[in-house]
Parts: C-alpha cells; structure tokens; sequence
C-alpha cells in the first residue's frame, strides 16, 4: 500500500507542477471557473451556468491549441557564483542569445531544479516532526509527510524572470534572484522558456536542457569573539604543517655542522669567519590548535536539530582566528574526517564547503567521534564540540579532554527537550528557534 501510494504522490506532484507551469494566474481562475461553471450548470433547464462552462472551455482550448504552434531557438549560458549562503539572498547572470531571425518578445525565464522529490526509502524512514499526533490515515498512507519532504527538500526559491525584447540575433545579459532554502548542491537541469497566448490563459513552452550546479554554505550567525585559551604545543612535522606563515623555522642560534645538516642551512658568512662549517638551527614547531567537533550522529536524517548543528559548527569556524593557528574539524560519516585550516594550509571558505556536504551518521556509535579526537588530543590546544544531546557517552567525552588538560567549549543543539546539565558541567544549550539568542550570550 505505501508502495502504491507513494507511485501516487510522485505522479500528482508531476503533473501539478506541469500544469502549474502551463497556466498562467489568469489561467488558473478561469480552470477554476470552469469547474464551478460545470457543477452549476449540470442541470440545464435551470441554470445558464452551461453557457458559462462552454465560454471558459471555448477560450482554454483556444489558448491550448495557440501555445502549440511556439518555436524559439535561444542559446543561453548561465553564470553561477562559486557558492552562496542559505537564507541569504543571491543571484546570478544568464547571458541569452536570440537564434532566430524574428525579434522575440514577451517571453518569461523559468528555471528548471532538480527533482526535490524523495526516493522510496527516504519516504518510509522520514519522520515529520509532530506526526504521532497526526490521525490515522494520515499516519498511514503519509500525505503530510509527503508534501514536508517536497518543501523542506527544495534547494532554492526563483521566481519567474520576464525577459527584455531579443533582436534577432542579438544577445541580452538579465540578473536572475536567487533565494537559496537549504544547504547542500543546487543543482539545475535546464531553462524553461515561456510565452503567454493572446488571452493570457496558457503558457507555450520550450525547455532547453542546461545542467548547471553550485554549493550552498549553511547557515551562519554571529558569533561573538569565542574565548578559547590554550597554549602552544608542538606538531609534528611543523614546518611542513605551518607552511611559510607566522614563525615557522623561527631561528635560535648558531651551532657547529654535524653530519647530515642540510647545506641551505649553512652559515657562510659565520663558517668563513671561524674556518669551520657552522649553521643556523631552529626551534621544534609550536603553535596552537583546536579542535571544532561536530556530531553527526542522528536518528533521522531530515533533523532540524542536525540542521542547526552544522550552521553553529559554520559559525563558529567563521569567527575563530586562524591566522597564527590551526583549526581542525572533525566529524564521522562513511569514514572519519579530519579538514584543517589556518597557517597556510587551507582557508575557512574550504571548511564551509565541506559543512555544505554534511550528511548525518547512523551507523557508527559516537565512540568512533570520541576515539578520533582523543587520538588528537596530545596536539590539540583547545577544542569546541557542538554536540546533538548532553548524554552519558557525550558528557563523558567532554570531562575526558578536560582532565587531558584541554579547554574545552560545549555547545548543546537541541529542540527544548534536550536534558540539561548539572552545575559542573559547564555546557551551554541552544534552542532550534533561537539559535542565534543563544550564540549572542556565549
């Protein structure tokens, strides 16, 4: 039965999407008129409604056959921004060529997404919030749960663009508004160019295949300078890790050669003044490090809670320094990931696009997040762990690095049910809804 219905579903969202795309506004008002017409003049010895319903059916059908005779031929290239931000409003350039030989006017843009539509066992294993209180058919054949997916699953909001008159030939740049929805890949699939018929009834259309694709960042807030006190400890490899900023291979002193120095660390001028090889030596590689934390393990994976997490983990790696540090994020999905930035070797932008592709863990026990940052722990100044509850393994986690000695900030995502913690645990809980209350008093 759910197999059926979910055929079902996916057919109905087809076709009023179609059909929403094929009428216009004006459209639409006479489909319903139409349809109140017909109801009312069923019986035609007492209504004139029939003549009404003949009238609104004369012009659709009209408006129909008028939208089937529409050929354009376009030759459009569209100009994507590297990435842009969920909830923050973008846009884009189309540059559209006019291949015909005839001046095109009238026409209106409308941009093709990818289907937002779920795959059978995401339908099954989501989980709209509130549902249990949903009656039982709802529950059963799982409408509501449907439509939840479709809107929450949509990557972005575009509007219809009406385009500039096209000389024949001739070539026009329009800026097309974006409001991104979600975090994640947008993908597009094509354009779809429309022309309204002489009633404004019924849209012709010409779809142009135009695959296309750019990363959206999760959401931020602002986050006030986090205090995260730790000292510097030595990495291994530290030049290599520290590249050419700050004090890498900071000098020390002079010493006598010894087998196996290098010749560029060679003093020349010391060595022909004593006449004897001399060279420079440096001190070992200590700067600071932290460690952001995010915890990706979640029941559901359409959660708003694990939503939110990331969009604090994003915050908070935007307003952490990395100039003169390191900053590692760590997360488990398939496998267990370590992305590092600050002191030349990579930029914040790189952690955020990776946040983008976040996906949630179900499969493995957080043991395998505690295990990977402690295998850390002897490198790590400090660390940020943005945690999904505040249970016995996550609070365990958080006294361990503790007592290693480690300054540790812990922020609890959560939608109002989360457990709070005692006195000595010095965590701070934030609220889906009021996330950004919360990042405001950290």
């Amino acid at each position: 039965m759910k197999r059926v219905a979910y055929r079902l579903f996916r057919s109905t969202a087809s076709f009023q999407y179609r059909l929403g795309r094929q009428l216009t506004p004006a459209g639409k008002l006479v489909l319903v008129a139409l349809g109140a017409a017909g109801v009312i003049g069923f019986d035609t010895n007492r209504t004139v409604g029939y003549q009404a319903f003949t009238l609104l059916a004369a012009l659709l059908v009209v408006a129909a056959a008028w939208s089937v005779v529409f050929r354009v031929r376009l030759d459009i290239q569209r100009v994507l921004p590297r990435f842009v931000t969920a909830g923050a409003p973008a846009a884009y350039r189309l540059v559209i060529r006019n291949g015909t030989v005839r001046p095109q006017r009238g026409l209106v843009l409308l941009e093709d997404l990818a289907d937002p539509s779920p795959s059978f066992d995401e339908f099954l294993r989501a989980r709209e919030p509130g549902e249990e209180r949903r009656n039982w058919f709802d529950r059963t054949v799982g409408y509501p749960r449907w439509a939840w997916l479709i809107e929450r699953r949509r990557g972005a909001g575009i509007a219809p663009r009406p385009l500039p008159p096209l000389p024949a030939g001739g070539a026009r740049e329009v800026e097309v508004a974006l409001l991104p929805l979600r975090r994640g890949r947008l993908a597009f699939t094509g354009v779809t160019i429309a022309r309204p018929d002489l009633f404004g009834l019924v849209n012709a259309l010409v779809t142009i295949p135009l695959p296309g694709a750019l990363v959206v960042l999760p959401k931020r807030y602002a986050v006030p300078d986090l205090a995260l006190p730790g000292v510097r400890k030595y990495q291994r490899g530290g030049v290599a890790l520290a590249g050419a900023v700050g004090d890498s291979e900071e000098f020390v002193s002079l010493r006598d050669y010894r087998p196996g120095d290098p010749l560029r660390r060679v003093h020349w001028r010391s060595a022909a003044r004593v006449g004897r090889p001399v060279v420079k030596e440096y001190q070992d590689e200590f700067f600071v490090r932290h460690a952001l934390v995010l915890d990706t393990f979640v029941e559901h994976e359409e959660s708003d809670v694990f939503e939110e997490a990331v969009s604090v983990a994003a915050s908070i790696a935007c307003s952490i320094q990395t100039k003169d540090s390191l900053l590692d994020l760590l997360f488990v999905g398939p496998e267990t990931y370590c992305f590092t930035a600050g002191r030349g070797l990579g930029h914040t932008d790189h952690m955020l696009e990776v946040l983008a592709g976040v996906r949630p863990c179900r499969d493995k026990p957080f043991r395998a997040l505690r295990d990977a940052v402690l295998e850390r722990s002897a490198s790590l100044s400090g660390a940020v762990a943005v945690l999904l509850a505040w249970d016995a393994p996550r609070r365990d986690f958080v006294r361990r690095l503790r007592a290693l000695g480690i300054p540790t900030r812990a922020f609890v995502v959560g939608d109002g049910t989360t457990p709070a913690g005692g006195p000595g645990d010095q965590v701070q809980h934030l609220e889906v809804g009021r996330i950004g209350e919360g990042l405001a008093r950290s």
